[in-house]
């Protein structure tokens, strides 16, 4: 049993910058690939940014070029840096945690997730 537990999100203007922490209760299996996925009202869940135990990072084409995944193995962290948000960034944010699997990219390979926290980007 894994518990992730998310920090950092809040209210920021557009062109801002957040950053997001996850931290892990244990190292295990099913850490071997974290994952940032997002859900905005009305919207289903989607994936922003995975960083996979080969230390590979992926982003959603939205965000490529804003957001940056990081990631502490020893401390059991995965960060999201989100520079030059935009108001499409609002939603809610989850950390997620999943043994090995090449779709990083889909719900389906991520065996536990964090609470969620929140992100909304208005002037």
């Amino acid at each position: 049993q894994v518990q992730l537990r998310e920090s950092g999100g809040g209210l920021v203007q557009p062109g801002g910058s957040l950053r997001l922490s996850c931290v892990a209760s244990s190292r295990t299996s099913s850490t071997y690939n974290m994952g940032w996925f997002r859900q905005a009202p009305g919207k289903e869940r989607e994936f922003v940014a995975a960083f996979t135990g080969t230390d590979s990072r992926f982003y959603a084409n939205s965000v490529k070029g804003r957001f940056t995944i990081s990631r502490d193995k020893n401390l059991n962290t995965v960060n999201l840096q989100m520079n030059n948000v935009q108001v499409e960034d609002t939603a809610v944010y989850y950390c997620a945690s999943g043994g090995i699997a090449p779709n990083y990219y889909r719900l389906a390979a991520y065996d536990y997730w964090g609470q969620g926290t929140q992100v909304t980007v208005s002037s």
